[in-house]
């Protein structure tokens, strides 16, 4: 089947030589149709293999899908939400997209930063408050 090029985003589109789409059969209900019609589609993708990712993308790519990817480094996304194959097909696309997407977002660093003097100050009497509480009940029996 003659898959069309995946835009991820401007200047990244994985050509369909580098996608591998795969066809089952669906579980769950469906009558006689989904014993017999292979709907379910598995499109895989392997990011450290890819022509079209330069080493710094690549490098996030594999951090950040690490644990999603086998052990034979293929990212693969399942889909069966739809009866009709062409339209698992472009969902599974869709998804795809989306992951890598998310995955290549260049993430904010993390400034620490101090409590401030009133959440500081509410913290303290909270404890002091739970600490009266407890201490009242010390000398019930």
């Amino acid at each position: 089947m003659a898959l069309e090029p995946l835009c991820v985003r401007p200047g990244f589109v994985i050509p369909p030589d580098e996608l591998d789409i795969r066809f089952a059969r669906s579980g769950g209900p469906g009558g006689q149709n989904v014993n017999k019609v292979e709907t379910k589609v598995d499109l895989r993708f392997r990011p450290g293999a890819s022509r079209v990712l330069d080493e710094t993308l690549r490098a996030r790519l594999l951090a950040r899908l690490g644990g999603r990817l086998t052990a034979e480094g293929e990212l693969i996304v399942v889909s069966t939400t739809y009866r009709d194959r062409a339209r698992n097909i472009e969902d599974a696309r869709e998804r795809l997209a989306t992951e890598l997407r998310e995955a290549l977002k260049v993430q904010k660093s993390r400034r620490a930063t101090k409590p401030t003097r009133g959440s500081d100050r509410r913290r303290l009497e909270t404890k002091k408050r739970r600490s009266d509480t407890k201490r009242g009940r010390a000398g019930d029996d």
